[in-house]
């Protein structure tokens, strides 16, 4: 290692406005704390290619920052890349989606919040006038994992304006098999408290240490409230789940609602098979023992991609879903080679 990729990087915690977000229904904050990485030459006169990052269900922009021993953060690991020459020199922005219920999904939803209009409509403009970026589709990337993983590779389908390369790391993909697991165990947990996820969330809220063994229900209430949501019930009500919690039988017209953002449903639209066609770069990778089930869903939309004759680049490697931020080491020199100037 280089003595130059030893430096401190240069990162700045942006106070970032979010005006969508005001007024939303959980009360979450509107301004939001943004880290974004500069890379060693940024003088405030040359302009830089932007990777956003997308932080996985329960963490958000400052959890990439986080210190743990043998191991760099993520803009540590950034500098050293771009130091010893790995990857060209890319501006890293890593907003912050967080909701009270643990995550966004990165979508609009009434129940917690217009996040994807924040991320898509004001953050990405609030970043070029703040940094000197080159404020160009072709040259701004979008990558995340986990949660982060799916709202990267949904937000490049949805907005081929904004971004032109895509890295999805284990994502949401393939509902029926990531999402249908955790309903009998979400199923379970709700019945302890009476079928009242107010009961539920009231302790899971008052709990310094949070029973891990109650996580699914909190992650099914969370994408119920980002996929089908319901203002017509009190928070922490306001959201319909999709699946009967006596028996655990789907419920149709709500499981179908889900359905409409799984990447899978999505990638079989001709506008969204149109958008992944113009993208300079789409990576996906997934741990081949996920725990989650995502490797089924992502070879399988590997396989939708190569029959449609959308370029990519598929790889599984010998790891499960947890603690994979390695992984950005195989992504982050392929965006931004795509993107640079």
């Amino acid at each position: 290692m280089t003595a130059a990729s030893n430096r401190r990087p240069n990162l700045v915690l942006e106070n970032a406005p979010g005006l969508t977000l005001e007024g939303n229904a959980l009360k979450d904050p509107s301004v939001r704390t943004v880290p974004v990485y500069l890379p060693p030459s940024y003088d405030g006169i040359r302009r830089f290619p932007v990777i956003y990052l997308l932080a996985g269900f329960a963490s958000t922009g400052v959890s990439f920052l986080n210190y743990s021993f043998g191991r760099r953060t993520l803009p540590e690991m950034v500098e050293a890349m771009i130091c010893k020459g790995e990857m060209p020199e890319t501006i890293v922005v890593m907003p912050d989606c967080m909701t009270r219920y643990g995550g966004s999904q990165y979508v609009d939803s009434a129940a917690t919040g217009l996040y994807e209009t924040y991320l898509t409509g004001e953050l990405v403009p609030f970043v070029d006038s703040r940094f000197m970026t080159l404020a160009d589709r072709r040259h701004r990337a979008i990558a995340g994992k986990s949660s982060g993983g799916f709202g990267a590779l949904r937000l490049g389908m949805r907005h081929p304006d904004l971004f032109s390369a895509v890295a999805c790391h284990s994502g949401d993909i393939g509902f029926e098999l990531c999402y249908r697991p955790n309903f009998p165990k979400a199923a379970r947990t709700l019945e302890k408290y009476g079928g009242s996820i107010s009961a539920f969330f009231a302790n899971w809220e008052s709990l310094d240490k949070k029973p891990g063994g109650e996580f699914a229900m909190l992650d099914v209430m969370a994408m119920a409230a980002a996929y089908s949501p319901d203002i017509s019930r009190p928070v922490p009500e306001n959201m319909t789940l999709p699946f009967n919690p006596r028996t655990c039988e789907l419920v149709p017209g709500v499981w179908d609602r889900w359905l409409e953002f799984d990447p899978l449903v999505m990638i079989g639209q001709a506008r969204y098979l149109e958008a992944l066609g113009s993208l300079s770069k789409l990576y996906l990778d997934c741990g081949s023992q996920d725990e989650y089930n995502l490797q089924f869903g992502h070879r399988k939309f590997s396989d939708l991609a190569l029959s449609s004759g959308i370029s990519h680049r598929y790889e599984e490697f010998p790891d499960s879903h947890t603690d994979t931020s390695y992984r950005y080491r195989v992504s982050f020199p392929i965006l931004a080679a795509a993107i640079a100037s």
